[in-house]
C-alpha cells in the first residue's frame, strides 16, 4: 500500500496477542513501516516485542487485530510472504555436529532463490569458519551465522530479534554497518532490540513498547524531543550549591546533589551550561567530572518508564 507517497511494506492495526491463561502480551498496537526503512521495536524484556515479531513473521495467529506484510497475511498466506523475508530468531538451535558450511547448506536447501553460502557466510565475518562445528562457534560467533541465514534468501524484509547479544563491541559495529547497507540496497528490517544506543545508531523510526502497548513512537529525534538535557559537574572543596546562580532561572528543570556532585536537568542546554560555566569562570573555580550530555533515547526509555509506573502506582 502507498500511503503519504511511502510504500509501506509492514502494516499493523491494533494487533493483540494473548497466551494460555489469558496473559495479553500485546495489547493493541499499531504501527507501519515504509521500503528501505530500518524500524526498531524497543523495551525492555517482557515489553512484547519478541511476541510481536513472531506474529509479524507469520509465526502465529493474533488474537485481534490486522497485520499485513509485503501486502499479505503473513499467518494465513504464509506461502507467499515466507521466501520474500528473512528471519534472525533470537536463538537459532542449529545441530551443533554440522559444520558451518554444511549448516549453511543445509538452510540454502529450504531457501527459495538462495545466495552462494560462501558468499553470505563471507558477508557476516565467517570465511575463516567454514570448516568449524557449530558446538565450537562462540556465541558472538553464532549470531553471525544466524544472520547470515537470514541474508541467504536476499530477503525484501528482514526481521532481526536483538541480533547482536553476544558480540563483542566490534562486532555489533560491524553488524550495525551491515544492516545500515541493506537498509541502503532497499532491504526493509524491522529490529527488536533492548539495546538503547542499538536503536539509536540503526532506526529510522521506532517503537518503546511498555507492558505490551506503544508509550511512544517516531524518529529518535521526535521520541527524545522534549525530554530534558543533563549536566553535572563536581564543585571543589569550600564550595556548596547554594553557590551557584539561581537554578530556575537558568533553565533548570530539576536537580539533585550528591556530596559535591551536583546533577543538572534541563530543557535549554546551552542557556545553562553557558551560565554555570560562565559563574564557575568569574568565581576561578575548577568544576571536576564535567559532563553535558543532550537528550536521549536512554533519557526517554526510562523516563517512559517511570511515568508509566507512577501512573499505576496512583
Amino acid at each position: 500500500m502507498n500511503i503519504d507517497g511511502h510504500e509501506h511494506v509492514i502494516e499493523v492495526t491494533d494487533l493483540r496477542r494473548v497466551y494460555g491463561g489469558g496473559f495479553e502480551a500485546v495489547r493493541g498496537i499499531s504501527f507501519s513501516v515504509a521500503r528501505g526503512e530500518i524500524f526498531a521495536l524497543l523495551g525492555t524484556n517482557g515489553a512484547g516485542k519478541t511476541s510481536t515479531v513472531e506474529l509479524l513473521e507469520g509465526l502465529a495467529a493474533p488474537a485481534g487485530g490486522r497485520i499485513r506484510v509485503l501486502g499479505h497475511d503473513p499467518f494465513r498466506e504464509r506461502a507467499a510472504v515466507r521466501p520474500r523475508t528473512g528471519v534472525m530468531l533470537q536463538e537459532g538451535g542449529f545441530p551443533a555436529e554440522l559444520t558451518v558450511a554444511e549448516t549453511a547448506r543445509m538452510w540454502a536447501g529450504c531457501t527459495t532463490g538462495a545466495r552462494p553460502e560462501a558468499e553470505v557466510l563471507d558477508r557476516v565475518g565467517l570465511a575463516d569458519k567454514h570448516g568449524v562445528r557449530v558446538k565450537q562457534l562462540s556465541g558472538g560467533e553464532r549470531r553471525r551465522l544466524d544472520l547470515a541465514l537470514a541474508l541467504l534468501g536476499d530477503p525484501e524484509v528482514l526481521f532481526l530479534d536483538e541480533p547482536t547479544t553476544g558480540l563483542d563491541a566490534e562486532g555489533r559495529r560491524d553488524t550495525w554497518t551491515l544492516v545500515r547497507a541493506l537498509r541502503d540496497q532497499g532491504t526493509t528490517v524491522l529490529l527488536a532490540t533492548h539495546y538503547l544506543e542499538e536503536a539509536e545508531h540503526l532506526a529510522d523510526r521506532l517503537a518503546i513498547l511498555h507492558e505490551g502497548r506503544i508509550a511512544a513512537s517516531g524518529t529518535p529525534a521526535e521520541v527524545t524531543a522534549g525530554r530534558p538535557s543533563r549536566m553535572s559537574f563536581e564543585l571543589p572543596p569550600g564550595y556548596f550549591p547554594g553557590d551557584l546562580p539561581p537554578l530556575a532561572a537558568l533553565g533548570v528543570c530539576d536537580h539533585e546533589y550528591d556530596g559535591r556532585t551536583v546533577r543538572l536537568r534541563t530543557r535549554e542546554l546551552q542557556r545553562t551550561a553557558t551560565a554555570v560555566l560562565t559563574w564557575a569562570e568569574r568565581a576561578g573555580v575548577e568544576l571536576g567530572a564535567l559532563d553535558v550530555r543532550s537528550a536521549s533515547l536512554e533519557e526517554a526509555f526510562l523516563g517512559i518508564a517511570r511515568e508509566r509506573e507512577e501512573v499505576a502506582a496512583a
